[in-house]
């Protein structure tokens, strides 16, 4: 089987017609790769999810349908900016052998708004032209294609492979694809229907007296069973009543706080705090008042005071100038003496001399500066008028800034609250609002309760049903002993029996026989795509939960603990890919966010074996973090990739695109 093409027409976020070629050839080279990069939220899972809806209608597991039927789930699958009449439809062509020879094929599933009994139109189109015997019978021949039960063997997300790395046994799905896989759900088939069997034979054996009361036990369970469905039913539409009551009530809610509901219902709180709050600016008004009269007004005449200090460092200068003068005259006489007994040249004794007159001239000239002395301030004046504008006048400074940035923080804290107490709302309106909100807080109640009885009720009757299958059980048994010497049925009945015992018998082996082939499948394709190659030796498989065991080359058991994330991915890849070959069906693959948590050399290994040898046609669904430029680079080295497309989303069209090319 080739998918070779998929059209989506508003479908989900991708609105008109968008045509993906599928086909896993470059230029006449197969290449098995078929590469989809798209943010997350841009519509890959969307993609994957039309796959699955084409082939299997109803019965698709997709990823966002829930509990929702299948009409409720096509209707949201429109595209929301279309018109009401307007076609959605799905075309998933592919070519598969029939009767022998290769054939095309293409699924048309369409619909629209107005949807016919509830689901969609389907149309098979064979070499062309439409092909109504296989359009009536498509589930079963898509069951011989590509079952159901096997396909998230071939059709599997990111998530799928991290819950299956996560747990201990495979979930309920990979197991009952594994029984289906295996060909073991025959035989519980034919065990049921023996059973069946049995009841109808143990029916005929029953007097009249107790063929009234089996029907009797059987319309009570048949009428139990009704009542279940109905209230299954009432359950899903209650379901749908209380979100609603959810989000009025959240609409309630977000009105009673925007429209001030909130601010009026706290308004007492507020006007309280108010009130606290003109206590404390006229305690910091106070305070502010205390140090404006302190010496803070001097910092007015911050300048005044700097040239006060100058001229006064001056005047004090000039007065030790004046002291040292005549000791400075003496000294210079004694200097030139000395010099002309050391018998120095007279031009070096006149370059001194001449030094020593510059100097003097200069201090004389400071000397001349006295008429500007007005201070007459002393030395230890000075310091107190140098101590007090350092600290003392800083320091008071430092309390003015305090005090004024406090008292501002007060001041804005205040306006605050005046303004939310101008927002809130008056009496009147807070009280519709608070009556607005307490009546969606009664209907969600009211919901909720409805809905809870509901569900208890479904499962009083899901206890009824099986007291009364129990009761049917008993009688038939009693019967059929009563009965069982005189009817020629006896043999049948005690040979089902048998039948069922030579069944398990025939399950177990063939379980053995058939999970003997899967284990060596597994080991296989984990050591291929584990980079420790002599980590594991061997890999043995649970009969009854399907567990995996991991045992290393001297035959001891390996912890599953031991594995690393990344390693624990690749061995739950390795299990999806040996069921898969085992399952001898040469079928697509196409995997959704495929590396997960992979560390660059596991994330390198599944880029360069696993891909390209998953399946001759591999879709990937990837994150540009995912397969980045490095992996992308591989891949195209690798000639693995037959088509690239880039899957992006218009935030402002609300709208998803495919074009041709990747991120690099």
């Amino acid at each position: 089987m080739i998918f070779t093409e998929l059209v989506l027409e508003n479908f989900g976020a991708y609105a008109s017609r968008n045509v993906i070629n599928l086909r896993p050839e470059n230029n006449d080279n197969i290449r098995p790769i078929i590469l989809f990069g798209g943010m997350n939220g841009g519509g890959k899972t969307t993609l994957m999810d039309a796959i699955r809806l084409a082939l299997y209608g109803n019965r698709a597991k997709c990823s966002n349908r829930g509990n929702l039927s299948y009409g409720d789930f096509l209707n949201q699958c429109i595209n929301s900016q279309i018109d009401p009449g307007k076609i959605t439809k799905i075309e998933l062509s592919f070519e598969q052998i029939y009767e022998n020879n290769w054939q095309n094929f293409t699924i048309i599933r369409a619909w629209n708004k107005n949807l016919a009994e509830g689901k969609d139109s389907l149309s098979i189109i064979r070499e062309g032209g439409y092909d109504s015997t296989l359009e009536a019978n498509w589930d079963e021949y898509i069951e011989d294609i590509l079952p159901l039960g096997i396909s998230n063997l071939f059709l599997f997300d990111g998530e799928q492979v991290k819950e299956l790395a996560e747990l201990e046994t495979p979930p309920q799905s990979v197991v009952d694809a594994i029984n289906s896989l295996l060909g073991l759900e025959l035989a519980e088939r034919l065990s049921v229907d023996l059973d069946v069997l049995v009841s109808r034979k143990q029916k005929s054996l029953a007097s009249k007296t107790q063929l009234e009361t089996l029907e009797e036990i059987e319309d009570k369970i048949a009428e139990k069973r009704k009542q279940q469905d109905e209230a299954k039913q009432n359950k899903v539409i209650l379901d749908r009543e209380l979100q609603k009551a959810y989000k009025k009530r959240d609409r309630a809610y977000d009105k009673f706080r925007k429209e001030g509901g909130k601010i009026a219902s706290e308004r007492d709180k507020l006007q309280h705090k108010i009130e606290l709050l003109n206590n404390s600016l006229e305690l910091q008004q106070g305070e502010l008042r205390k140090v404006a009269e302190s010496s803070l007004p001097l910092m007015l005449i911050t300048d005044l005071l700097n040239n006060a200090i100058t001229q006064g460092k001056q005047e004090i200068k000039i007065k030790k100038l004046q002291q040292a003068q005549d000791i400075i005259e003496d000294r210079d006489n004694k200097l030139l003496s000395y010099l002309q007994l050391e018998a120095l040249s007279n031009d070096v004794v006149t370059k001194i001399k001449h030094f020593i007159e510059q100097e003097n001239k200069t201090l004389v000239k400071s000397l001349q500066l006295r008429e500007d002395n007005y201070l007459d301030i002393g030395e230890e004046e000075l310091q107190k008028l140098i101590s007090f504008k350092q600290d003392r006048l800083s320091f008071q400074q430092q309390l003015g800034i305090d005090a004024t940035a406090k008292l501002k923080e007060l001041e804005l804290e205040k306006d605050n609250l005046e303004n939310q107490m101008a927002n809130a709302a008056s009496p009147e309106a807070y009280q519709k609002l608070d009556d607005a909100v307490q009546e969606a807080e009664k209907e969600v109640n009211k919901c909720k309760a409805a809905y809870d009885a509901e569900e208890k009720r479904i499962d009083t009757l899901r206890k009824e049903i099986n007291l009364a299958e129990q009761e049917l059980k008993r009688i038939l048994k009693q019967c059929s002993e009563q009965a069982i010497d005189r009817i020629n049925d006896e043999h049948i009945i005690n040979s089902v029996a048998r039948v069922q015992e030579t069944l398990k018998l025939f399950r177990e082996k063939l379980t053995l026989k058939k999970l003997n082939k899967l284990e060596n499948e597994v080991t296989e394709c984990f050591r291929y795509l584990l980079h420790k190659s002599n980590l594991v030796h061997r890999i043995a498989i649970e009969t009854e939960s399907y567990r995996l065991s991991l045992y290393d080359p001297q035959g001891i058991l390996l912890p599953k603990q031991r594995l690393s994330a990344g390693e624990k991915q690749l061995l739950a890849i390795a299990f999806l890919w040996g069921l898969a070959r085992v399952s001898g069906k040469n079928l697509p693959v196409a995997i959704d966010t495929p590396l997960g948590r992979l560390d660059s050399s596991h994330r390198t290994n599944l880029i360069e074996r696993y891909f390209p040898s998953a399946s001759h046609q591999v879709i990937l669904l990837s994150t540009d973090t995912e397969i980045g430029k490095d992996e992308i680079d591989i891949l195209r080295n690798q000639d693995a990739i037959a088509r690239e497309y880039l899957i992006k989303y218009d935030h402002k069209q609300s709208k998803t695109t495919v074009k041709p090319g990747y991120f690099w």
